[in-house]
């Protein structure tokens, strides 16, 4: 596996709060996504990642976010080969929720 970066939750909200750039990308389905999603980010499913590829910015810090953690791992090593810089939310939204609650 590659060594993607893992980003978890409160470390997220922190950086958010600190008012850090960065650009977060839900990869989950239409479906999940009408649940809810963080504030501000945007919604790409992961079989579209690879037609909007060429649309992430490179010169940004991308955090891909799914519902475990689990798909936007894996949408975070295929990006990779393409030089961007691009963390994975750790535990995905079932983790973003429960740190909610702490």
């Amino acid at each position: 596996m590659n060594d993607i970066p893992q980003m978890t939750p409160q470390e997220l909200r922190a950086r958010l709060a600190a008012g850090e750039k960065l650009v977060l990308i839900d990869v989950r389905e239409d479906d999940e996504v009408a649940f809810g999603m963080i504030d501000g980010a945007e919604h790409i499913p992961m079989g579209e990642i690879p037609a909007h590829a060429d649309e992430l910015p490179a010169d940004a810090e991308l955090v891909f976010i799914c519902r475990s953690g689990a798909r936007s791992q894996r949408v975070c090593e295929y990006l990779q080969q393409f030089g961007l810089k691009a963390s994975n939310l750790s535990g995905g939204m079932i983790a973003w929720n429960e740190s909610a609650e702490e």
